[in-house]
């Protein structure tokens, strides 16, 4: 069997090339032509590659590495072994991703499953939709009517773009997608699985059966967003629900109706939002997190993962727990109940056990 390789490399780099993008000066007694081939982990890479270090849990794999250079902090620059060229920068984990940009830029977003662009045999596209020169939709897509979509988008194989929708420049709607009454930026990557625009979950219960509440918003994207594979966003009820720009969502996530989420937000696996929660700019949510309805999660709030929030969150705090508290009055408790388990668990003078005595 052959070995593909799915995402070949644009060619080497040279050293001072890797430089520039980290924005430092060649090492001394480096040759700036020294060819960077390609990158790989620390314990795997060998002569031609190009490794990256800001973690203590890899210092004994950096101890071994045989890459021909090393991204690293400066904390970790004096243990970089002889003969590796140590590029200290603030940021090696970034630097790293840049470079792997360059040299692979086709893992930068989906491109056609069919792979060539334009309308490819088997798909559907209504007479009335629009499609900029250069979009790709892949067989099996259909395409509703007065929907228009930008150059350089993909549409993968299976995937629905609803009546009226409205899709950006340059972006990737993955196979299996589904995208109704949404209107969607530049350069928005969403994978394989993920719908889009669905009814949102509004019911007016009662004794006598629960009426079923027609939700009549939108779903608002922003661009440069990117919505991992299987994750579900429910269109507004009365209003809308947007997505802000620069916003990563990660595999799994529901977004209920109302929902708002400000700019450069990081959403890990499996987080549930509830309807009308609202995230302002560059929250984070770990994994398994769910916020009750109707609150406020304040710009630049960190919350742990599977955290239950449960009431308003101020900006810039740090949450973890259920419900959902400071972490340091979180840490606090754990600490407690721990010292209190310990204590139970200890045997204590005068109450030995009894059991088996007489027996």
């Amino acid at each position: 069997m052959s070995d593909p390789v799915f995402f070949p490399s644009t060619g080497a780099l040279t050293l001072d090339r890797v430089c520039a993008l980290a924005a430092v000066e060649v090492p001394p007694g480096a040759d700036p032509a020294t060819v960077i081939n390609g990158v790989a982990a620390l314990e795997l890479a060998g002569p031609g590659d190009l490794v990256y270090m800001d973690n203590p849990r890899y210092a004994e794999a950096l101890a071994v590495t045989r890459a021909s250079a090393c991204l690293v902090s400066r904390r970790f620059a004096a243990k970089v072994p002889p003969g590796v060229h140590a590029l200290v920068c603030a940021e090696p984990y970034r630097v790293f991703a840049q470079v792997l940009a360059v040299l692979h830029p086709s893992a930068m977003r989906p491109g056609p499953v069919f792979g060539s662009p334009g309308i490819a045999p088997g798909s559907t596209v209504h007479p009335t939709a629009r499609l900029e020169q250069g979009v790709s939709v892949d067989p099996g897509a259909v395409v509703g009517p007065h929907a228009e979509i930008g150059s350089g988008t993909v549409v993968g194989a299976n995937a629905v773009i609803g009546a009226n929708v409205r899709i950006g420049r340059d972006c990737a709607i993955g196979p299996n997608a589904t995208v109704q009454a949404a209107l969607i930026g530049n350069r928005v990557i969403v994978h394989p699985g993920v719908q889009i625009g669905q009814d949102g979950f509004g019911f007016a219960m009662g004794r006598h059966g629960h009426l079923k509440v027609p939700q009549v918003g939108r779903v608002i994207i922003q661009d440069d967003v990117e919505i991992g594979a299987n994750t579900t966003i429910d269109r507004g009820a009365s209003r809308d629900t947007v997505i802000g720009e620069g916003t990563k969502i990660d595999n799994q996530v529901q977004i209920g109706h109302n929902v708002v989420i400000g700019r450069h937000c990081v959403i890990v696996a499996q987080v549930g939002l509830a309807g009308s929660t609202t995230l302002e700019d560059f929250v984070v949510l770990g994994g398994k997190v769910g916020t009750a309805g109707h609150l406020t999660v304040g710009a630049g709030a960190q919350i742990a993962g599977t955290s239950n929030i449960a009431s308003d969150v101020p900006a810039g705090a740090r949450w973890g727990g259920s419900p959902a508290k400071p972490i340091r009055e979180w840490m606090r408790e754990i600490m407690t109940l721990s010292r209190i388990a310990a204590r139970n668990d200890a045997p204590q003078e005068g109450r030995g056990d009894k059991r088996g005595e007489g027996e």
